[in-house]
């Protein structure tokens, strides 16, 4: 009986051993599949790809941001230069229709000034020879001789050729 008890533990001896290497093996396999199932989780996958290409594309986004804040820049300059193109050439139009108003203000009151400058000339022409023969010296300058008429008024007389 003691030597079936002796062999009784050393089976269950190998037994646990047995057990305990089972229980090790199975335990690697399961983190071994654990691990197989985070390399394949398309989840973890994903995230893994996301963040290899965001750390690559990332100083590309960035500059990307900054020529897209550069032409909107742009933009609300041109916009700015527009408007005040557009406002420089109301204000020309404007300006260029008053000066035709008073263009034509001009030319009437220049047709004016020409019809009294034709009776000035008509007027100068018929008074001032009279008024300039009236005085002795303006009638020697005309031509003319001074003399007193047979009613004593003096007189500026010119000659018949």
């Amino acid at each position: 009986m003691g030597d079936l008890t002796i062999d009784m533990s050393e089976q269950v001896h190998e037994q646990t051993k047995a057990i305990n290497h089972i229980s090790t093996v199975a335990s690697e396999a399961r983190r071994a599949a654990k691990a197989a199932e985070k390399q394949t989780d398309p989840e973890h996958y994903g995230e893994l790809v996301g963040q290899t290409v965001e750390g690559r594309l990332d100083e590309t986004i960035k500059k990307m941001d900054r020529a897209s804040v550069e032409v909107l820049n742009g933009i609300q300059r041109c916009n700015a230069s527009f408007q005040e193109t557009t406002t420089m050439h109301s204000k020309t139009l404007s300006l260029m229709g008053e000066l035709r108003e008073q263009h034509q203000k001009d030319r009437q009151l220049s047709r004016w000034v020409g019809l009294g400058g034709v009776v000035l000339a008509v007027v100068v022409t018929i008074v001032l020879p009279r008024f300039i023969a009236s005085f002795e010296e303006g009638c020697v300058v005309l031509g003319g001789t001074w003399t007193q008429s047979s009613t004593g008024v003096d007189v500026c007389v010119f000659p018949q050729p």
